[in-house]
């Protein structure tokens, strides 16, 4: 038998048992295999090549070609026919007129939730919101903030040092310095973040908190602005009812 007839022959027993209408995918899936894999029909067709007279080549390269292609587009055609079918069986089965689940949503966290009114409640009177490294170096942190140098709150027994000039933030106050060495007043913001601190973990303290404070630098501002400020604050963020105490301390 010649190529030819061989190239013949297989497009006809492939379309005899495509028509046979397998039952499955996995039918379907045998007869690509057998066909059309790596040890194929097919792929023993291309192999005989060689044995072709080299001017009947290009002819029977194109055959080749051609068969190849025939039979992936059929298959493809019966495995898409074979999905819509599954597709269909699948919808019948379905009762549309039940009522659908809900997934469930998740919520965000109370501290973000928090931190997010917080800051819409400044933001309405014109403070910004400004963030910073923290993991801040020792001027930053303390020496720009009239820290002294023995002050106790250097002490590794309180501050977590990465280096000897490098802490983990024990406030945000850095955040106010780094926003004063590179803004010219009027400098008007809030700064929420995270600190940490050398504390015992315990129910009522950890290493790591939130803190947010501001900073307000402009002429003629007044220890009355800063009152008003909290009062706005305090009575949108708990209720208009809520009244408020003033009491000095002292940090040293």
């Amino acid at each position: 038998m010649s190529i030819k007839e061989k190239i013949e022959s297989v497009r006809t027993q492939f379309l005899a048992e495509l028509e046979s209408f397998p039952d499955t995918q996995h039918d379907l899936e045998n007869i690509r295999i057998k066909y059309l894999g790596r040890k194929g029909l097919v792929a023993e067709l291309f192999a005989e090549i060689d044995n072709v007279p080299t001017d009947e080549r290009p002819v029977i390269g194109e055959a080749l070609n051609i068969l190849k292609i025939e039979l992936s587009t059929e298959l493809k055609a019966r495995l898409q026919g074979e999905d819509k079918g599954l597709i269909v069986a699948e919808d019948h089965s379905v009762d549309s007129t039940l009522p659908g689940k809900v997934p469930p949503l998740g919520s965000i966290h109370i501290l973000e939730q928090t931190l997010s009114e917080i800051k819409d409640i400044f933001m309405s009177i014109g403070f910004h919101i400004a963030y910073g490294p923290e993991v801040d170096d020792d001027y930053h942190n303390f020496g720009a903030l009239n820290f002294p140098e023995h002050h106790p709150a250097r002490d590794m027994q309180d501050t977590f040092f990465v280096d000897d000039d490098t802490v983990l933030r024990t406030h945000t106050s850095n955040v106010q310095i780094h926003l004063m060495e590179n803004e010219d007043p009027p400098v008007r913001y809030i700064v929420p973040g995270r600190v940490y601190r050398n504390e015992a973990i315990s129910f009522k303290s950890y290493c790591l908190f939130h803190q947010v404070e501001g900073l307000y630098v402009d002429k003629d501002v007044s220890f009355g602005q800063l009152k008003g400020c909290l009062k706005y604050f305090v009575k949108q963020m708990f209720g208009p009812h809520r009244k408020m105490r003033w009491r000095p301390s002292f940090f040293p």
